[in-house]
């Protein structure tokens, strides 16, 4: 109710809404407004109040939370259900938990702050509290289990475009699941699954974006290596939830289009947001490290390097360089 009465607000924020209107619109007493509109002031929302005028929003907390989410998201499905905590273990470990427990497909956890943020290969992520987005979503879909790896590209290209929506940013996608900006690492996505040797059950999609951090907010190891949308536009500050409901709105398009029409049109436009393709790289396994072109990737999402002696290399799992 506190996102819908958000959502009305923002919406009128140039005038004066009474609190009879608010009343009627939303289906709850007069009470009930004024307990939600002291809510909204202790969470960091700036509200004027004026008799026989009404209520009036006039700032607006760069907030993440499920009632702002909720009030500018456009989805049906994506994010209609979303779990916000201030600090978790990590948003990851509290998705495994929900899913196991029936939360419904298009869960959304979202977190300010995560104790042990978690990336590809068991490597930390760094989540500095209120400047980034680390979220998880809860996915239901009707597919075998080794197709699971294709929404991790489905992921890719979803956040990608989200960036570009939200902040007009033209961000590239570095296989398998990192996005750059400028070279440098502004997202990275984790997949993981919980399935039965023939049926998926859940997977369970980890996003972490950097928005607003400064240079300041990084470890010195990673200041070459990584980046934020802030950064990227000349310190720019962005609406972390407009950055969250852009990027769960692409992700519903491409999700639902995936389930009808399967992994091909994904695949094009993944090929045409990654910086991979048509470059000479390296790739580096666990067991060796193979130079050559990149060429495009397959259904399973398996990067196809072309080496110097024509060979066509299939890699798996790897570090790109």
């Amino acid at each position: 109710m506190r996102g819908k009465l958000l959502q009305l607000l923002m919406r009128t924020s140039n005038t004066f809404v009474s609190g009879q209107e608010i009343s009627e619109n939303l289906g709850i007493s007069r009470t009930a407004v004024w307990k939600h509109i002291e809510e909204l002031r202790k969470n960091g929302y700036e509200l004027e109040a004026v008799p026989r005028k009404g209520y009036r929003l006039t700032h607006t907390p760069n907030h993440a939370t499920a009632d702002e989410i909720e009030a500018i998201l456009s989805t049906e499905n994506i994010g209609k259900n979303i779990i916000y905590k201030k600090e978790v273990t990590s948003t990851q470990a509290l998705a495994h938990d929900m899913a196991r427990n029936d939360a419904s497909e298009g869960t959304l956890v979202v977190a300010d702050y995560q104790q042990k943020g978690k990336g590809r290969l068991g490597r930390e992520w760094h989540s500095p509290p209120g400047t980034g987005l680390w979220f998880s979503l809860i996915l239901r879909p009707d597919i075998p289990p080794q197709k699971a790896p294709q929404l991790t590209l489905l992921t890719a290209v979803a956040v990608t475009e989200g960036i570009n929506k939200a902040a007009g940013i033209e961000a590239q996608i570095k296989w398998p699941n990192d996005i750059l900006i400028d070279g440098k690492k502004t997202a990275g996505i984790l997949t993981e699954m919980q399935s039965e040797p023939d049926r998926v059950q859940a997977v369970i999609v980890g996003i972490g974006i950097n928005i607003n951090q400064q240079p300041e907010h990084f470890p010195e190891l990673l200041l070459s290596k990584a980046t934020s949308l802030s950064i990227a536009k000349e310190n720019k500050i962005f609406s972390r939830a407009k950055v969250i409901a852009a990027i769960l709105e692409r992700y519903e398009d491409w999700y639902y289009q995936y389930l009808i029409d399967g992994f091909e049109q994904v695949r094009k436009r993944w090929e045409e947001l990654a910086v991979t393709i048509g470059k000479e790289i390296t790739a580096t396994t666990v067991t060796k490290t193979v130079e050559g072109l990149a060429q495009g990737i397959t259904e399973d999402g398996v990067l196809l390097l072309k080496k110097k002696d024509g060979q066509i290399e299939h890699i798996y799992s790897a570090d790109i360089h």
